[in-house]
């Protein structure tokens, strides 16, 4: 990451308000073009979303890391406390705050492109077996984002992050959330990727849930290194 603090955050917003415009934007164009195949409409929808997270991610990595979901920035925090130039607390709280309001943004510009009214979603989403597949979306994202960061194999993530997301559209029973900020952004379209107010706040506790799963994994998998037995060498912390 190369910005300052200001220039990530607006990095953050815009690359969450674009990825929230392409899952809105997608499903309603889905529903639009194959009217009455459900499945094609999903297949469509998580094309698009896969194509436009691995772009969004190789165009704002270099600038703020392109995290575009509070659960992968507090999962980088909490991987990385008391490591000198991590991501603080106070900075990851700016990150979530950003991600809110672009996902919120782009939702209402994937309704101004398409000409559907900006309003509460009446699409219901919840039960069990939903909310046990945003723990795991969550959790191998937040579990891979953290491996490639710990193996130094950051380069990937743009392939790997867009390719998980893609899959786990299918294989989860939720299709695959796997971010607060998407599902914060995604009640106020009433359309094909909406989900109802009342349904969000079960969801992003499961988000953030998946998260700690995550740190979890990564934890037994690939431990942090342990600290020096001396004191490092002071560095300069822009967050």
């Amino acid at each position: 990451m190369s910005g300052s603090l200001p220039r990530r955050l607006a990095a953050e917003l815009l690359g969450t308000a674009l990825l929230v415009a392409a899952v809105v934007g997608s499903g309603i164009m889905a529903v639009r073009l194959s009217p009455d195949d459900v499945g094609l409409q999903l297949l469509q929808n998580a094309w698009a979303t896969a194509l436009a997270l691995g772009v969004l991610i190789t165009l704002l990595g270099p600038v703020s890391g392109a995290h575009l979901n509070p659960a992968v920035s507090l999962g980088v925090w909490w991987a990385a406390r008391g490591t000198p130039g991590g991501l603080t607390l106070g900075g990851a709280g700016a990150y979530v705050g950003a991600q809110l309001a672009g996902g919120l943004g782009g939702a209402a510009l994937a309704n101004v492109m398409f000409e559907v009214p900006t309003k509460l979603s009446t699409t219901a989403r919840g039960g069990t077996g939903q909310l046990v597949g945003e723990v795991v979306a969550t959790a191998g994202l937040v579990a891979l984002v953290l491996a490639l960061v710990r193996t130094s194999r950051t380069h990937l993530a743009a392939p790997a992050v867009a390719a998980w997301i893609g899959a786990a559209v299918w294989f989860t029973s939720s299709t695959s959330f796997a971010n607060p900020a998407v599902t914060v952004g995604r009640t106020v379209s009433d359309t094909f990727a909406g989900i109802a107010p009342g349904d969000a706040p079960a969801f992003v506790l499961a988000q953030l849930l998946g998260a700690a799963v995550g740190l979890g994994v990564v934890g037994v998998l690939q431990p942090r290194p342990a600290r020096p037995t001396r004191d490092p060498e002071p560095v300069a912390i822009d967050l």
